[in-house]
């Protein structure tokens, strides 16, 4: 496994004034999707353009995506309309101030990886190979945010683990290892993605790393996120380590975006725990 830095980037123009109103609430609020690189469940529509608009009217702080078709040239040929830019960058631009792309798959007609977009400033940033398999790539994508009501940034990790219990285990090992090397005991952490874990054994261990996933913090139990139009398994999980819960809940009606349903949550930073 290496490490591997990757560059910040910024879209043109502004985040707008919802920005700044959200920068004056104790509130952060977040959304993580496997976007299924854009395509709705059979891969037979584009969707990520519906994604772009149904994102911005929720207006989170910050979106985690796994599964970012950041290039792929065949799409412009099979999709009427498909972006120019490349996909973090239209879902971006002009609203979140900045995104954080890391490239797991690389192949002859492009690359996907996770992104990470916020509102606040990412003062730094890395992606981790924490593949386990030949056949299926997977990073452990880094940002350290900077929240006016925080002291301490805010250190957000977008996961995408592995298909099989075995190389998820030892995927969940080298995350506790490097959020243990990497941030400082104190300091405010969100882990949030699709963990593949239909048998719901991640919150073991990373609850003995200190973390609690906000779906069992208030219901008792992980949120049914795929298949996305019948939901059965708990796949997508957020994790969060010395910040408060307020509220969660499955944006079910995103059903026909990805095979995956999202996940969206309200952490108070002005109450530590």
């Amino acid at each position: 496994m290496s490490a591997t830095l990757v560059p910040l980037l910024k879209p043109a123009g502004n985040s707008g004034d919802a920005s700044a109103a959200a920068g004056d609430s104790a509130l952060l609020r977040l959304v993580t999707m496997n976007i299924h690189k854009g395509l709705s469940i059979l891969n037979r529509r584009a969707t990520v353009h519906l994604l772009r608009d149904r994102l911005r009217l929720l207006h989170p702080d910050l979106v985690f995506c796994q599964e970012v078709q950041e290039e792929h040239s065949g799409r412009k040929r099979r999709f009427a309309h498909w972006p120019d830019a490349e996909l973090s960058h239209y879902l971006a631009a002009d609203f979140w101030a900045e995104r954080h792309y890391g490239r797991n798959a690389v192949y002859d007609h492009g690359h996907h990886g996770n992104a990470i977009l916020s509102r606040h400033p990412v003062l730094a940033g890395s992606n981790l190979d924490i593949s386990e398999y030949k056949f299926e790539r997977r990073g452990l994508l880094h940002a350290e945010v900077r929240l006016p009501q925080l002291e301490q940034p805010l250190h957000c990790y977008c996961i995408h683990l592995a298909l099989l219990e075995r190389g998820r285990s030892k995927q969940i090992e080298s995350i506790v290892e490097r959020v243990t090397s990497q941030v400082p005991k104190g300091a405010p952490v969100i882990l949030a993605g699709d963990f593949n874990d239909w048998r719901k054994r991640a919150s073991t261990a990373l609850g003995k790393a200190g973390f609690s996933e906000v779906f069992e913090t208030l219901n008792g139990k992980p949120a049914l996120t795929f298949p996305s139009h019948m939901p059965m398994l708990p796949l997508d999980r957020i994790y969060v380590r010395n910040l408060k819960v307020k509220s969660a809940r499955v944006l079910r009606d995103w059903a026909s975006l990805s095979d995956h349903l999202g996940l969206w949550a309200e952490l108070d930073v002005g109450d530590r725990p």
